[in-house]
């Protein structure tokens, strides 16, 4: 509002010193003002836009189609409407970008009254993730450039992109170090649909246990005896804690730890096994409600850091997913570790120790982390005491293959105290073959 006061002193001091000609000209720039001021306020609102998008679930290497009609609806002819369709900031800073851009996300155009545009361009996917594309951005004004008007035209859309997956070969139940299912040895889980015989009924059970056809053949009371359900399964313990993915080669470790748990669980799936999933990485798709996207923006500097700005508060819940089978459970994995994202809350030691007690009883646990030391190393070998078999799967690709060791390094010593079985994954090829390499002593 300085302007106002600019005005008013010099159409004030005019009017003292009786200067007409600038008592004139600040009645012209005063009425220029007010009606560049109304323009520019009605052109922005009588701007409306939609969007479309050919795919929001894809796998790498697809592309997707985004389209953004900008129609003025109003009663007068727009001259200028600078167009920007945001991405998100981290979908762009890797190299390569996790998304390849080609045609115009900025734009300027012209929209006569009940005219529109179309804004076109396309994503090619290159590494997975849940990313938030748009919201639109206009910028209008009137034609000398005195008021600027700026509004969030389009809701956002946020694309899933699934992770790799690699498969995996020579893949043996019956191996010495079982990825799979295994036989429980406590009937914790029965299968009521499978009847295994009779006995007699105890006080407390429930009464439809009660087998009435035996109860009656007898004369006293029997009970069914159900047969334990087959398996308990696999759970896959990811390590996403950011402070093990520093350094060099941390964004591949982090994709490879990715791979190698969607890789594990197709394995699983294909045998209709059971999986889960317990990590201690966040979910983009719970950070992105939390912290919402609609702002309201007063210049467009401030509109592009605010809509590009990330909030990275450690969350201190893990994300689990209670084994299962199925496709409607595999797709559900795979759309978790594609939103994961590194996080700062729970180490893996502490994810290990705070919520164990949440395992399946018998169940397989194969820990895929990106670094192991003592904390670690403690924690798994105190799941192998509890009863669990536990598989370690160490990113390390940085280091010479086991044959190639001199000595070996601290990690595995680590790992072979606590007598937990590894194996080491440094590319596809080493995840592939995996299964049937033995690199730890059995």
């Amino acid at each position: 509002m300085k302007w106002w006061i600019g005005s008013l002193v010099l159409l004030l001091a005019g009017m003292v010193f009786q200067l007409s000609l600038l008592v004139y000209a600040m009645y012209v720039l005063t009425g220029m003002l007010l009606i560049s001021r109304y323009l520019s306020r009605t052109w922005i609102n009588s701007i409306i836009s939609s969007r479309q998008c050919s795919d929001d679930v894809v796998e790498i290497g697809e592309t997707i189609n985004v389209e953004l009609t900008i129609a003025n609806r109003g009663l007068l002819t727009i001259p200028w409407i600078l167009c920007e369709d945001f991405l998100a900031r981290e979908a762009l800073v890797r190299n390569p970008p996790s998304l390849e851009v080609k045609g115009a996300r900025l734009t300027l155009v012209s929209l006569p009254r009940d005219g529109e545009k179309k804004l076109s361009y396309t994503l090619k996917c290159l590494r997975r993730g849940y990313f938030q594309i748009g919201p639109l951005l206009l910028e209008t004004g009137d034609v000398f450039g005195l008021h600027r008007r700026f509004r969030i035209a389009s809701d956002p859309f946020y694309l899933l992109v699934l992770p790799r997956v690699v498969l995996l070969r020579n893949y043996d139940l019956a191996s010495p170090r079982p990825l799979g299912e295994i036989r429980v040895s406590h009937r914790l889980f029965e299968d009521p649909t499978l009847i295994a015989g009779v006995k007699p009924y105890e006080d407390g059970q429930p009464l439809n246990r009660i087998h009435w056809r035996a109860t009656a053949r007898t004369g006293a009371l029997q009970s069914k005896v159900f047969q334990p359900s087959t398996i308990a399964g696999v759970t896959i313990l990811l390590d996403f804690h950011a402070g093990h993915y520093q350094g060099q080669g941390g964004p591949f470790r982090e994709e490879l730890a990715i791979t190698t748990a969607a890789s594990i669980a197709n394995a699983l799936f294909q045998m209709g096994q059971r999986f889960g999933l317990l990590t201690n990485g966040r979910d983009a798709a719970a950070r992105i409600k939390e912290e919402g996207w609609q702002r309201t923006f007063q210049d467009r500097g401030r509109a592009q850091k605010e809509a590009m700005e990330e909030d990275r508060q450690p969350r201190l819940q893990p994300l689990t997913l209670p084994p299962s089978r199925g496709e409607a459970h595999y797709q559900t994995f795979l759309e978790i570790l594609a939103r994961l994202e590194l996080n700062d809350g729970f180490s893996m030691a502490e994810l290990v120790r705070t919520f164990s007690n949440f395992l399946a009883r018998n169940t397989t646990i194969v820990a895929i982390v990106s670094s192991i030391d003592l904390e670690i190393a403690t924690s798994l070998g105190s799941l192998k005491e509890r009863g669990f078999q536990v598989v370690a799967i160490v990113i390390a690709f940085d280091e010479p293959a086991l044959s190639d060791w001199a000595e070996a390094p601290e990690w595995v010593r680590l790992l072979l105290a606590q007598g937990i079985k590894f194996h080491r994954v440094d590319n596809d090829d080493t995840l592939a073959e995996f299964c049937s390499a033995i690199l730890s002593n059995v």
